[in-house]
């Protein structure tokens, strides 16, 4: 809003000494009849946008609590689906982070900037070839979704990404909520914004450690960032079909000794051990198959800093980007630091994945929903800066 003049008027006397306006008085009048008029179409302006705000489902009403009760229901039931037979924590994850990893601070317009947005839903996105295999993760996601039809897409994925990480033992993830979904495919990112594996890169990088920082940079990630993020790759696994990155495929027989049994290959079989990659000790992992980074791989922990695939490489993966983060300078001492300090791992990484998590989003309220309570104990980080909110 501007200001109102505020200089007193001046007047001057005639020679009987009665008041009168000068000419300087008349030119102050107009100038306070143009302040109220742009006073005016301001408060015309913040009336249309108010009236807009509160139209949608996740606006500062009662509406607001209805919401907040639904993320909370819906949590207490992703949990246990999560952490049962299924095992879906790594896909679940990748889904989320592949929802804001396309955020590109350079694009001014909400949502071609990318980011978490829920545009991941459209086949438009989905047919990325990054995103192979994320067909699967909104499969088991669309009942939560006809459940929860308040829920945005986009906070849905974020939610199940959060979730996810604690049923794997990892950290609280104490995000905030009301992320506005995109409407039609149209508003899909273009290709090419995350991140990948084996060179030659898509940005024309000459080495691994330049195409990580080109990728995080543009969304406003530092080194000691990209290192945490980078520990996603503690739970999870490649598949041929997917990435291309691995020769080890869907099902038992073209699986690893830690994803499947390789001895079925061979017309074996008979005697593969029960597989045990969750971290609370329970056999069964759910889809066999892959190539994993960690022994360990329905675990998250700091096993990705520990570098296991030393011990087995034939077994473990580990790639060009992996690499980059132990033997470049810069990404170095933060790989180093939570191979020490799973605790230093586990608070750094959930700091980033707020801010990753809110990475070209439009929230509604504009400070978010919060579904916070005693056993979500971390401290809600702030990362407004790197929200687009209206």
């Amino acid at each position: 809003f501007s200001k109102r003049n505020t200089c007193s008027r001046r007047l001057s006397t005639d020679t009987k000494g009665a008041p009168h306006k000068s000419t300087e008085s008349r030119n102050v009048s107009k100038m306070s009849s143009s302040v109220s008029m742009a006073e005016e179409r301001a408060r015309v302006r913040v009336g249309d946008l108010t009236r807009q705000l509160t139209l949608h489902p996740t606006s500062a009403t009662d509406d607001t609590y209805t919401y907040q009760a639904d993320l909370k229901a819906c949590r207490d039931e992703l949990l246990p689906f999560i952490s049962g037979d299924v095992n879906c924590n790594p896909i679940l994850l990748r889904l989320a982070w592949h929802d804001a990893g396309t955020f590109d601070e350079s694009v001014p317009m909400w949502p071609k900037c990318g980011g978490a947005n829920g545009s991941i839903r459209f086949d438009a996105e989905l047919e990325h070839g990054a995103n192979a295999g994320l067909r699967k993760g909104l499969m088991y996601l669309k009942p939560f979704h006809a459940k929860y039809p308040r829920l945005s897409w986009a906070d849905l994925i974020q939610l199940a990404g959060a979730t996810a990480i604690e049923a794997a033992g990892g950290p609280k993830v104490a995000m905030r909520y009301g992320r506005v979904d995109t409407d039609v495919a149209e508003q899909c990112p273009e290709e090419g914004n995350l991140p990948g594996a084996e060179p030659p890169f898509e940005d024309k990088s000459p080495d691994a450690a330049t195409h990580l920082r080109r990728v995080f940079h543009r969304m406003g990630f530092n080194d000691q960032e990209i290192v945490a993020l980078s520990g996603a790759h503690t739970i999870g696994r490649a598949f041929k079909e997917r990435s291309g990155v691995t020769d080890f495929g869907y099902g038992p027989k073209n699986g690893t000794a830690h994803t499947g049994c390789p001895a079925m290959k061979a017309g074996g079989g008979g005697g593969c051990p029960a597989l045990v990659a969750r971290r609370d000790g329970a056999e069964g992992v759910g889809m066999q198959g892959g190539m994993s980074w960690t022994k360990k791989w329905l675990t998250f922990d700091n096993s990705y800093f520990k570098k296991e695939y030393v011990e087995d490489p034939e077994g473990l993966l580990w790639m060009s980007t992996d690499k980059a983060l132990h033997t470049d300078s810069g990404f170095a001492p933060h790989f180093q630091r939570y191979a020490e300090d799973e605790g230093a791992f586990f608070e750094d990484f959930a700091s980033a994945f707020i801010k990753l998590s809110e990475c070209g989003a439009r929230f509604r309220p504009v400070n978010g929903i919060k579904i916070n309570d005693e056993s979500w104990i971390k401290t809600l980080r702030d990362s407004s800066s790197f929200s687009r909110s209206a």
